[in-house]
């Protein structure tokens, strides 16, 4: 089994307490009670050891004073934990801006980068956060982008460079969240040239979410990317030269890695637009041999874990609150992350 001396790390996010909740979905759940259902799963007395957030109200406001961050990492070093990625709010209901908007839509997105960003460097300096990358996407829509794809990709890849100027500044890394409902980054081939395009390989990657990228290889929003045919099966040898595809182009990009499952179909609930569904580890449902699955992502051309993460996340959101307050729920996902570390990990 694996250690606590074992790289990755094992976290959780945060975030399925807000991503479609509110007013038309269901309430969210506060920070707090995640937090403590994430600190009360154990496997084989192995538990989580940190969590991913969210900066944004009611978990973590993007403007929270000193006292608030404080605040913050004293709860969660209390429940044996540590912060790790932290979700910059860049969409424009929260206060962000479209990244291929007018000049001021981008100065939001901008500004929004850096106030995660100095809310990652006020949490390293309170020893809360070891390790970790403020995760953004192009807060556009597909249908927006779709107008002028080229012009449209030119303007958010100019955007990410200034957000990676000011990520730099407090010695953060982003990382694009590969989600089929962002504009210019519905396909993976979109993805792989708005990566490009913006340049920056040592500052702005790829966020990997296994049931996020599982739906680029069906092309569900950029069928000209489409890897496996329609009617596709699911067959073993099918799935894994697809992923195989994907995951060789994107993989030299990827410095953050979400565990998930899916089922090959969307699913958008409250004001989330659809994405890629994710599922319990144990759905019967599910596409993804999980544990293995993963080794795409964390293992090499060569084979060889890939060293490039100090933690893994898993993403699980859109579940009923029914279901999030089941402590069954993360045991099931906690044992689904230590089998892939079991597989794919490695020692200090």
């Amino acid at each position: 089994m694996a250690t606590a001396n074992n790289f990755p790390r094992l976290h959780n996010a945060m975030w399925p307490g807000l991503v479609g909740k509110g007013p038309d979905s269901e309430p969210p759940i506060s920070l707090d009670t995640m937090l403590d259902l994430t600190a009360a799963a154990e496997v084989d007395g192995q538990k989580f050891e940190g969590v991913d957030i969210f900066a944004a109200d009611p978990h973590t406001s993007i403007d929270a004073p000193d006292d608030e961050l404080r605040a913050l990492a004293d709860k969660v070093r209390a429940r044996g934990l540590v912060i790790g990625s932290i979700v910059a709010p860049v969409w424009p209901p929260v206060g962000g801006g479209s990244a291929m908007g007018s000049a001021g839509e981008r100065a939001r997105f901008v500004e929004m980068v850096r106030k995660a960003c100095r809310i990652g460097q006020r949490l390293r300096e309170l020893g809360a956060r070891p390790y970790g990358v403020i995760r953004i996407d192009s807060a556009a829509s597909v249908d927006d982008w779709a107008k002028d794809p080229a012009g449209n990709t030119k303007l958010i890849a100019a955007t990410w460079r200034e957000a990676a100027n000011v990520a730099e500044g407090y010695g953060e890394r982003l990382a694009a969240e590969g989600e089929i409902c962002w504009g210019g980054m519905h396909g993976w081939k979109h993805m792989l040239d708005l990566l490009e395009q913006t340049g920056r390989p040592n500052t702005v990657g790829f966020q990997a979410d296994m049931a996020h990228t599982l739906l680029y290889t069906l092309g569900y929003n950029a069928p000209e990317d489409r890897i496996v045919p329609e009617g596709f099966a699911w067959d073993r040898a099918g799935k894994e030269a697809a992923l195989k595809t994907m995951t060789d182009a994107l993989r030299p990009w990827t410095f953050d890695f979400h565990v998930a499952q899916n089922d090959a179909t969307v699913k958008g609930m409250g004001s989330h637009d659809k994405t890629g569904r994710h599922c319990l580890p144990d759905d019967p449902g599910g596409k993804l041999d999980i544990a293995h699955d993963a080794g795409y992502w964390l293992r090499g051309a060569d084979g060889q874990p890939t060293r490039a993460f100090r933690h893994i996340c898993w993403d699980g959101c859109m579940f009923a609150n029914e279901t999030m307050m089941r402590p069954r729920t993360w045991n099931s996902i906690l044992a689904a992350m230590i089998a892939v570390r079991d597989a794919h990990g490695w020692r200090e």
